[in-house]
């Protein structure tokens, strides 16, 4: 499929999908089962009202989810507590699969939700949206509903937008423009039909999900994207415009940290799939400066991106699904 034929064929808006009754007719006409995971760490400020929107009006008013589940990386606050009284599932990632030890990362947590939901489709929504709505389950999971070559819809939430001016471009977070669109635009360049690769909104067939490793730090979306066009094509991805997400920005050093780890991720990636030669052996610590009284201290910060296996790869799993390898 050429490009810019991918981007007219599946790129898509929300708003095609308002009808949530004929959506939810056509998953019971398929016998399909929904989950919606929301990694978490620290989200107390948000997550009550994601579980209220969503239980009320996917799970109560129009039944297209099944199960709403909270998986948390440990939260100091009152995130599980406020989560569990508004009616979600909650699961200390911890909890889940303890036999494989215990590893810190969002990643993590997506990789655990495979095992501990039982959906045919899998949504992840970040639990740091201010403006949450129920576009942000419906619109990302209807493609896999009435699409059955999709297997994997990524959000996106710009829009171009016309001004006496011109147009103004429209594009993903400073992360995607400044280091994950260059690499793509090298060594995958199907891929950078994406708008936002890094969203953390996304949908997919569980077949999927239990067929590709998780890294479980920052690399993740961006692993995710490389295995499954690898599997797959660009025919099974579609991406879908959710309009605007509202949350909270972070620091320019904090997205060097996600840099660094997106990118060691990518480069190991790149290695197994044979698109770039054998790799020396990579350092983990990003070393960053901060100001102290007229001098300059360095700090380290130790990023690994270890990575999870397939979930098809863990007997638990297959055990729990009756899946025969």
């Amino acid at each position: 499929m050429e490009l810019n034929d991918w981007i007219k064929n599946n790129t898509i808006h929300h708003s095609q999908f308002w009808d949530i009754k004929k959506l939810v007719e056509e998953k019971e006409k398929q016998g399909l089962k929904i989950s919606l995971c929301l990694p978490t760490l620290n989200e107390e400020k948000t997550i009550g009202k994601e579980i209220v929107m969503f239980k009320s009006e996917l799970m109560d008013r129009y039944p297209l989810l099944d199960e709403i589940a909270v998986i948390d990386s440990g939260s100091t606050d009152n995130t599980r507590e406020i989560a569990a009284t508004f009616g979600a599932d909650v699961h200390l990632s911890a909890e889940i699969l303890p036999q494989y030890g215990e590893k810190k990362g969002k990643g993590e947590n997506l990789w655990k939700a495979v095992y501990e939901l039982t959906g045919d489709i899998i949504v992840y929504v970040d639990a740091d949206i201010k403006n949450i709505h129920p576009r942000f389950a419906y619109g990302l999971v209807a493609p896999l509903i009435y699409r059955p070559e999709v297997h994997y819809v990524k959000a996106f939430y710009d829009r171009p937008l016309a001004f006496s001016q011109g147009v103004r471009p429209s594009g993903g977070g400073r992360v995607t423009e400044i280091l994950v669109r260059p690499l793509f635009s090298l060594f995958f360049p199907d891929l950078t039909g994406l708008i936002q690769p890094l969203s953390g909104e996304y949908a997919v067939r569980r077949e999927v999900l239990d067929q590709i490793p998780f890294p479980i730090g920052y690399g993740v979306e961006t692993s995710h994207l490389i295995d499954v066009y690898e599997k797959w094509g660009m025919k099974a991805i579609a991406q879908v415009d959710l309009d605007q997400r509202v949350h909270r920005n972070q620091e320019t050093r904090d997205l060097g940290k996600m840099a660094f780890g997106i990118l060691r991720a990518f480069l190991f990636r790149a290695e197994a799939l044979g698109v770039i030669g054998d790799l020396p052996e990579l350092n983990t610590l990003l070393r960053q400066f901060q100001v102290n009284d007229e001098s300059f201290e360095q700090i380290a910060y130790e990023i690994v991106e270890e990575e999870r296996p397939p979930m098809i790869d863990i007997p638990e799993y297959r055990e729990k699904f009756g899946i025969e390898k």
